[in-house]
């Protein structure tokens, strides 16, 4: 049996879509106000957490974060820290609720000035929230230079001024936050690089939105967790068997050996009942040798594309895998092209990968054009470049929006890979992953994780859960596995991190 699962708790709001949020509450029949107050408070519990009494700056800007700034400065001041206020804005206009705060604050509002920090031991960032699209300016800038330069430490309110909420790119210099309080859901670019970094520890605080919000706004982000996929994940069943969970196909390229190999472990390791590597003869022995759990197929070296057809003739093999290791010198391109293009004409689930992208880089509308069937992209982003210049020429900084277009215009679940993982599909759904270690920085972590992917497709996954999945899960063993490691741990720790997970999503 399943745990009691929500995946409306990992949702992720964009500015705009935060903005009708509150609106819709405040229709719903929460006032501003108060919805105000309560993030207000929310800052200041988390800083009664993590700091003792200290002299506390608070730098208020125009808009409703400098509104939870009044609040904040209010409630330390109350409990007896030694508070200043910095304004830097128009009172007449700012929205009603922040200027009640403003005039409910006793002591005295100062103007902006870098002087301020002489002696300050925190610094309360209430500049501008989650929506701004702009470099810092003026008066702003010079007091974030000065932030930096003191290494003074920092609570942003919603995000770190200068960091956009919904793409995770900073405007300029950013003053980097110990925490980040942020309200009723996270947004991506508190996910996105470089936004996750500047905002240090991530608070999510409960201010009184209602959750029937939710269902008014037509949100398809979500943070990548079981929560979203669990309930699909093919454990092995007592009355199955080893075709019931799938078999796998891997093609294998002729010079780089390892990388199809690492794959094929992958895709045995989490789960897929048979897995055939497909090789050239040449290099057949070397593979067959390397290679116990994983049966080697030999594709003859003048018919290879005519070979892997006719292995597929077989219904079983009913998920496949090219581009580690296919390899792009010469032939090595005319030939990884035409496995690809074999293995897409079967509708059948296949993972694209590395050599298989990079092959079509002259002409990816062949590529989009041959897919019919269930297909995971799952690009670096030079490799992603290589396809989708246009998409990244026009959208540069925004990492979701490229996976969403990459994904529309390929019809394919894009995996757009990194330490902030996106995962896209042709609907518009997409999942940011945020579990991933700096460990899994090294060669050949690609390669298993299309192992994952093809496991996971063999074993009647859909395409989206699965890369999903595949991409929580590499993530969490590379956490398992921790500095030092190499590509060849992570099929063989898998097991553990499957346990773990097991125990914690479902109970008997």
């Amino acid at each position: 049996m399943i745990n009691a699962l929500n995946p409306n708790t990992q949702l992720l709001l964009t500015s705009s879509e935060m903005t009708e949020a509150d609106r819709a509450a405040v229709v719903a029949g929460v006032p501003a106000v108060d919805l105000m107050a309560a993030a207000g408070k929310a800052v200041v519990d988390a800083v009664l957490e993590r700091w003792s009494r200290c002299s506390v700056l608070v730098l208020c800007g125009p808009g409703n974060n400098g509104g939870d700034g009044f609040v904040v400065a209010q409630l330390l001041g109350s409990v007896g820290w030694p508070v200043r206020l910095a304004f830097m804005g128009a009172v007449e206009k700012l929205s009603p609720e922040a200027k009640y705060f403003y005039q409910a604050w006793q002591g005295e509002v100062e103007a902006y000035s870098v002087d301020l920090l002489e002696q300050t031991d925190l610094v309360i960032d209430a500049m501008f929230g989650a929506g701004l699209t702009r470099p810092l300016e003026g008066k702003a800038r010079d007091m974030v230079d000065a932030i930096i330069a003191s290494n003074v430490p920092v609570c942003a309110i919603d995000v770190p001024s200068g960091v956009d909420g919904t793409t995770g790119a900073a405007f300029g210099l950013v003053a980097s936050a110990k925490i980040t309080v942020t309200f009723f859901r996270k947004k991506p670019g508190h996910l996105l690089l470089p936004g996750r970094g500047l905002c240090g520890e991530l608070v999510v605080a409960d201010i009184g939105i209602p959750e029937m919000v939710l269902n008014e706004l037509n949100l398809q982000a979500w943070e990548n967790s079981p929560e979203l996929w669990s309930e699909n994940y093919p454990w092995p069943r007592l009355e199955g068997h080893k075709f019931h969970r799938g078999h796998a196909v891997v093609f294998g390229g002729e010079n780089l050996t390892g990388a199809s190999r690492l794959t094929a472990r992958g895709a045995m390791r989490i789960g897929a009942g048979l897995v055939t590597l497909a090789v050239p003869m040449k290099a057949w022995a070397i593979y067959a040798t390397a290679m116990t759990s994983v049966m080697v197929a030999k594709l003859e070296q003048t018919q290879e594309a005519e070979d892997f057809e006719e292995l597929l003739f077989d219904p079983r093999h009913n998920a496949i895998v090219v581009g580690p290791g296919a390899g792009l010198a010469g032939f090595e391109r005319i030939r990884t092209r035409k496995i690809v293009l074999t293995a897409l004409a079967t509708g059948r689930a296949t993972v694209l990968d590395a050599d298989a992208l990079s092959a079509f880089s002259d002409d990816p509308q062949t590529l989009f054009d041959a897919i019919v069937g269930p297909c995971v992209m799952t690009p670096h982003e030079g490799e992603f470049a290589r396809i989708f210049s246009g998409i990244n020429e026009h959208h540069a900084g925004d990492k979701l929006t490229r996976a969403r277009l990459a994904a529309k215009l390929s019809r394919a679940v894009v995996v757009l890979k990194g330490a902030d993982t996106v995962i896209a599909s042709p609907d518009g759904r997409a999942v940011i992953n945020s579990n991933a270690p700096a460990y899994l920085a090294t060669g050949g972590s690609g390669d298993v994780l299309a192992g994952f992917v093809v496991g996971l497709l063999a074993q009647g996954m859909s395409p989206f859960d699965a890369a999903a999945a595949a991409v929580w899960l590499h993530s969490e063993v590379g956490n398992e596995v921790g500095i030092g490691l190499i590509a060849d741990d992570l099929p063989d720790h898998l097991p553990k991190v499957l346990s773990a997970f097991k125990k914690r999503y479902f109970v008997s």
